[in-house]
């Protein structure tokens, strides 16, 4: 058997990147345990939430890991399950493993800003065409979708207060669009909002929440369907306040 100590530390910074990027809990279990029985541990003892993971080895100290942050990214759950499976394939060994995943975790760039912003303005435009909007409505779709991400990225960056992002965000792109119809640049202020605020409805969040459930990890999938319900509240409270005023 490996260092159990390395072993330990290995798989639970595995968990704590997957789980910070948005991994369902079946993906990660599957993971880690992966790499715990690969490394010589029979039956390991493993228990992962959003907030957290306690793992312990017979014969080693239990340890536990915080998750202080989660987003999705899955480009790097796709690199850690793809470590996992070279170590299963032998191709690495567990310092290795780790090593890489350090690196994955501290090193690895996300998509610059205006990328993200780009992506958000051309989902938003064009899920407004989807739903029976006008291509009038486009191109003011487009900018206030992508000014309403960029609102959201600076305010959860800077500010950190958990669903203040998304409110601010929504009431931005409430405004906007009222705004818009009102001086003429858009036609129907209801399919601009509806389009705009996509990129900030929590699609996976839901999807993972769902699936949580099913696979059995009730703490997990009731946790992550609260989180994802306060989000589209804020998110709904940010345009009702405008709707509400204007």
């Amino acid at each position: 058997m490996e260092d159990k100590d390395l072993i330990i530390e290995t798989t639970l910074l595995a968990g704590k990147i997957m789980i910070e990027n948005g991994a369902d809990m079946a993906r990660i279990d599957d993971t880690l345990k992966r790499i715990a029985k690969n490394s010589g541990v029979t039956d390991p003892d493993i228990f992962e939430t959003t907030t957290g993971i306690m793992m312990s080895i017979k014969g080693a100290n239990a340890q536990v890991i915080a998750i202080e942050k989660r987003r999705i990214d899955l480009e790097r759950i796709s690199r850690v399950n793809d470590i996992s499976r070279a170590y299963q394939a032998k191709t690495k060994t567990l310092r290795e493993v780790h090593d890489h995943l350090m690196t994955l975790d501290q090193t690895t760039p996300d998509f610059r800003l205006r990328w993200l912003v780009l992506a958000a303005g051309i989902v938003g435009a064009t899920l407004e065409i989807m739903y029976n909007g006008s291509w009038q409505d486009f191109l003011p779709t487009f900018v206030i979708s992508a000014l309403g991400y960029y609102l959201f990225y600076v305010v959860n960056t800077r500010f950190k207060v958990k669903f203040a992002s998304e409110f601010v965000a929504a009431l931005a792109i409430g405004a906007l669009a009222v705004l818009s119809v009102k001086y003429g640049l858009a036609k129907n202020y209801s399919i601009v909002i509806i389009g705009s605020v996509m990129p900030l409805v929590p699609g996976v969040p839901l999807t993972n929440a769902v699936r949580d459930l099913l696979a059995g990890h009730i703490l997990s999938g009731i946790a992550r369907a609260t989180e994802a319900l306060l989000t589209a509240v804020a998110i709904g409270m940010g345009i009702a306040c405008v709707l509400r005023f204007f």
